[in-house]
């Protein structure tokens, strides 16, 4: 490799370490100053492709992050320069040029501060008594619920999580052309909205942060077991999905989202252990618990003792419980099931569905016998709940299998199998319905 080539690539290395580390912070820091989150991001992303030309000629610079800001608030200066109708909000960003490459003024009620001369000066604007508000606030704005689910998903992961547009839509297996429609349309919404850059109080914050929270587990889900593909985890988006909540535990530390944490941490930490040499799934009861993350089970543990508020458990809090009895147990048959039953009837109640259903169901036959737990089963079947999930054949199948009834496992296998788009999970499916064939014949 020639010395021009190996500089572009060790620049382009690292202005992506950077992006991935600090995209929030320094999205967060313009969207503060310009009051324009679609701009911010727009000239966030023109000073990403600045630094791939200037780095590799200049070196890196001893704080990147703030190049990339001083550089993108430039471009931000230009384009007010550029709309004619702009003329009033270009003069508040530029009341505080002045010479020698300082940051005057600062944010005031009449507008922002703004840098002036060589971004290479590197100033110091990431203010850290600042970043965690902006950053808090760059959440509620990518999950804001004006915006569709898949929109929220798609903007939290490019703008707060630093993916690539090209990384989100390998993660969710749909073209890159997708997901940038996603993410246009989401900052027009936004600003057709008129949704604000802030930290809301009183009842809407609840309202937002529970959004975002729902959009981490989405995101996290989808990498834990993955829906459709040939890989059941991608452990790029659970990873993701458990720093971002890191984060947020730590902006917004309330029950409920240390509920999430210890929920996505005590799920995290049997990855290791739930596929084999090949990428094969291997189930629970399966699984060498010596591989389990003790390290993420003791996190999870520490941010379940946080997750009960004044009215007790919440959902996620419910959910994080239900992991730990797994944690902790040495074993499926000494896991305590009877406490699971107890959770997941709790959990049907503050958080109805019939997904807890069917979970209560595995739960139930394995305390009390798969004859009972066939019984909750079949009382979805009757309800017409989950007609078109894969979820309800795959754990009938199994409660029949373990009650002698091997043909009509097989048969639930069967139809399970071609209900999943997961491959990986397809095969578990096909292979337990010939096991039972085998053996029936």
């Amino acid at each position: 490799m020639s010395p021009r080539a190996s500089a572009d690539d060790a620049a382009r290395r690292a202005v992506e370490a950077v992006w991935r580390i600090e995209s929030a912070r320094i999205v967060g820091a313009l969207t503060r100053y310009t009051r324009d989150f679609e701009l911010a991001e727009d000239v966030a992303q023109e000073a990403l492709a600045a630094a791939l030309v200037a780095w590799p000629r200049d070196g890196t610079p001893r704080d990147p992050a703030a190049w990339l800001v001083a550089t993108a608030r430039r471009r931000a200066i230009d384009a007010y320069r550029r709309r004619a109708g702009r003329d009033e909000r270009y003069a508040a960003l530029a009341h505080g040029l002045a010479e020698g490459g300082v940051v005057t003024g600062g944010p005031t009620a009449s507008g922002p501060g703004v840098l002036a001369g060589d971004p290479g000066s590197e100033p110091a604007l990431l203010e850290p008594d600042r970043i965690d508000d902006d950053v808090l606030a760059l959440m509620f704005v990518a999950c804001h619920p004006v915006l569709s689910r898949e929109a929220r998903i798609a903007l939290t992961l490019r703008v707060v999580g630093g993916l690539t547009t090209d990384e989100i839509a390998r993660a969710f297996l749909v073209p890159v052309a997708t997901v940038q429609a996603r993410i246009t349309r989401a900052k027009k919404t936004i600003a057709a909205a008129q949704v604000p850059f802030e930290v809301p109080g009183g009842a809407d914050r609840a309202t937002r942060l529970s959004s975002v929270r729902g959009v981490l587990y989405v995101i996290f889900t989808e990498g834990s077991s993955a829906t459709s593909g040939d890989e059941w985890i991608r452990h790029d988006l659970a990873r993701e999905a458990v720093r971002l909540a890191r984060v947020l535990s730590r902006l917004a530390p309330e029950p409920e989202t240390f509920g999430l944490l210890a929920l996505l941490e005590l799920t995290a930490a049997r990855f290791p252990a739930r596929t084999g040499p090949s990428g094969e799934p291997i189930l629970l009861e399966d699984q060498d618990r010596r591989r389990w993350d003790r390290a993420a089970i003791v996190r999870g543990r520490a941010a379940l003792r946080r997750a009960v508020g004044p009215a007790g458990m919440g959902p996620y809090a419910l959910q994080a419980a239900i992991a730990e009895c797994h944690a902790v147990a040495r074993s499926v048959p000494e896991t305590d099931w009877e406490r699971v039953v107890v959770l997941y009837e709790a959990l049907g109640r503050v958080a109805p569905s019939p997904v807890v259903d069917l979970n209560r169901a595995v739960a139930v036959a394995m305390a009390r016998g798969p004859e009972l737990g066939l019984r909750v089963v079949d009382d979805l079947v009757a309800r017409g709940e989950l007609a078109g999930s894969h979820l309800l054949p795959g754990v009938r199948g199994e409660m029949l299998a373990r009650l002698g009834r091997a043909a009509e496992a097989r048969g639930e296998y069967l139809r399970a199998a071609e209900l999943c788009r997961s491959t990986r999970e397809r095969a578990v499916l096909t292979a337990k319905a010939a096991a039972l064939a085998a053996t029936d014949g």
